[in-house]
């Protein structure tokens, strides 16, 4: 008859092709090795010591560039002895101008005693004064050395001390860039111990430095070798662990960096000087190198990168410390060549690739703008929160453990809601308590310090999300390349965000209004991002440019099988 067609076995080319192998994915051998397991949790254990480190430098300069009160070194002005008989009030008052609030001027003294001042000081506004000609006398009280004290970086310099901190950002933001190439081509354990040993170099070097000129470079060098530790233990605790337990990963690595920060603030009230305290808050990463050796490379890393014999004995190892010995007879050697298959693989990735196919663009540009803005935001809040009438140690503490309450709440949120309105929501109502506070008068204190406080919470709680949301949306083969160059772009927003301070000049309430509104669009940027909570990591480029489904929960059965396309039987056949 006209139309029909053989079905039989021997003609049909349905029968005739042969049995294909249908493509696993990581998570499918994953989960096969039980997904968080006693091996991941000592992954995670192995990188505690280094994530406590990164808050101890991030927010080190908060101590060690401190600037004590100060005044001119006044002993040039008793070259006669006749200051012997005075107490260290009345020198004062010969020797330095006051201000209308009585407090003595720091860079300016009087070119020869005033002596009537005794009697009356009530007016010195007409008297000749100079720059201070002998250096600077400090208040040891609270600090025993900092830059300022050692370097005498005060009065026309103090723009020098307060540069400590955006030269230590800028080396932070290159060596994302750096480390984020290197990464996706060495390894990730590898790269790991390159910034564990360089960190630990020029952290010493820069202790034992004798000039700022000689201080400068070694600290912007070991901000360079601190991202790669920033970048690296999230990442590679992320990629271990299986679809439901990464959003937990994801914030307790972000809950050691508030532990570290508690600690930084014990550790510096009974370090007070700079030197010690640089080398005090840099020793964990001795213990940290020595442990190295037990922290498993990248499994997902090393498929993508063709060296599957080495994955497969790693995730052996994983199944079998976990408890599941039966992993060997479910997946083979061979199952491994069917994960993230492409022609791509050995294949150098670099940050052109990020912006060559449609969809990555757009994901790039997408988290980029979203980390700038939250960086930025961060960093302007904890510029413009004011204290709470507390000496530095006990603010930094405060300002450490507020962070704990809402990384918990953001872990709910990550759970119930979802990534992207986590992010999103964060963000909107980070600006929106950046603006409260423009319009609430100064004289509501209290009601103005909650809202600091909260909005402060808040930028910590977003900080937290785009760690782990950027880390679920950029594909296996990219992965490092993408935290480098959002790192790069939030470090940025670090160092910038110190410049907009400056625009109080053209008008005061500008600076915030920058980064209220910097919040909010960054908000709405985030609200274009792909949701990725409960689904599968993309491993190739690929997996981002094609439309795929992610399911969002495996059961064993679909683990444990690899569905062949197999012959219907002659009986059976029509």
């Amino acid at each position: 008859m006209l139309g029909h067609f053989c079905r039989c076995r021997y003609c049909d080319p349905w029968f005739l092709s042969p049995p294909v192998k249908k493509k696993m994915k990581f998570e499918n051998i994953l989960a096969e090795t039980d997904g968080f397991g006693r091996y991941q949790i000592a992954i995670v254990a192995l990188l505690v010591f280094p994530r406590i480190t990164l808050p101890g430098h991030f927010l080190m300069h908060n101590f060690i560039a401190a600037i004590p009160s100060h005044h001119c070194d006044i002993s040039s002005l008793d070259g006669d002895g006749v200051f012997e008989n005075l107490t260290r009030q009345q020198r004062l008052t010969v020797s330095i101008p006051q201000h209308e609030d009585g407090t003595f001027d720091s860079c300016h003294m009087f070119s020869e005693p005033q002596f009537h001042l005794l009697e009356n000081s009530s007016n010195t506004t007409e008297l000749p004064v100079v720059q201070c000609q002998n250096g600077w006398q400090y208040d040891h009280s609270t600090f025993k050395s900092t830059l300022a004290t050692q370097f005498d970086l005060v009065c026309d310099t103090k723009g020098l001390n307060k540069a400590s901190a955006t030269i230590f950002f800028i080396g932070v933001m290159f060596g994302a860039v750096f480390f984020g190439i290197l990464t996706d081509k060495y390894g990730r354990k590898n790269m790991l111990l390159v910034s564990y040993v360089s960190s630990i170099v020029f952290s010493v070097a820069s202790a034992f430095s004798t000039s700022f000129v000689m201080f400068a470079p070694f600290r912007f060098m070991t901000g360079f070798s601190l991202a790669g530790i920033s970048i690296i233990s999230i990442v590679l605790s992320i990629e271990w662990v299986d679809i439901e337990h990464r959003t937990f990963i994801g914030v307790m690595g972000s809950m050691f960096w508030s532990v570290g920060n508690m600690l930084l603030a014990g550790i510096a009230y009974l370090v007070t000087d700079w030197r010690m305290l640089i080398i005090t808050v840099t020793t964990p990463l001795l213990l940290a190198t020595a442990i190295w050796w037990w922290i498993p490379e990248s499994a997902r890393w090393l498929i993508v990168s063709g060296q599957t014999d080495r994955a497969y004995s790693s995730l052996k190892k994983c199944a079998s410390i976990n408890g599941r010995r039966d992993f060997t007879s479910k997946i083979k050697l061979e199952t491994l060549s069917t994960v993230a298959e492409t022609d791509t693989q050995g294949r150098i990735y670099t940050y052109l690739d990020l912006v060559k196919t449609p969809r990555l663009r757009r994901l790039t540009l997408l988290t980029g703008f979203v980390w700038y803005g939250v960086a930025s935001t961060y960093y302007g809040i904890s510029l413009n929160i004011t204290g709470f009438g507390l000496n530095l140690y006990l603010t930094n503490l405060i300002y450490a453990a507020i962070e704990v309450p809402a990384k918990i709440s953001v872990y709910i949120s990550l759970k119930k809601i979802g990534r992207r309105p986590t992010q999103v929501g964060t963000l909107l109502l980070t600006g929106i308590c950046i603006i409260i506070n423009i319009v609430v008068p100064k004289d509501y204190w209290t009601s103005r310090t909650v809202v600091a406080v909260l909005g402060k919470g808040l930028s910590e709680a977003s900080f937290t999300t785009i760690f782990l949301y950027t880390t679920e949306l950029y594909p296996t083969v990219l992965r490092q390349n993408g935290i480098g160059y959002n790192s790069f772009l939030a470090r940025l927003g670090a160092s910038i965000s110190p410049l907009i301070m400056l625009l109080e000049d053209v008008w005061l309430l500008l600076p915030q209004m920058i980064f209220g509104m910097m919040a909010i669009i960054s908000g709405l940027v985030a609200c274009l991002l792909q949701e990725t909570n409960n689904t599968r990591l993309p491993e190739t480029i690929e997996d981002i440019e094609q439309t795929r489904k992610r399911s969002l929960c495996i059961t064993s059965q679909e683990q444990s099988e690899i569905p062949l396309k197999t012959a219907v039987p002659a009986d059976k056949a029509p």
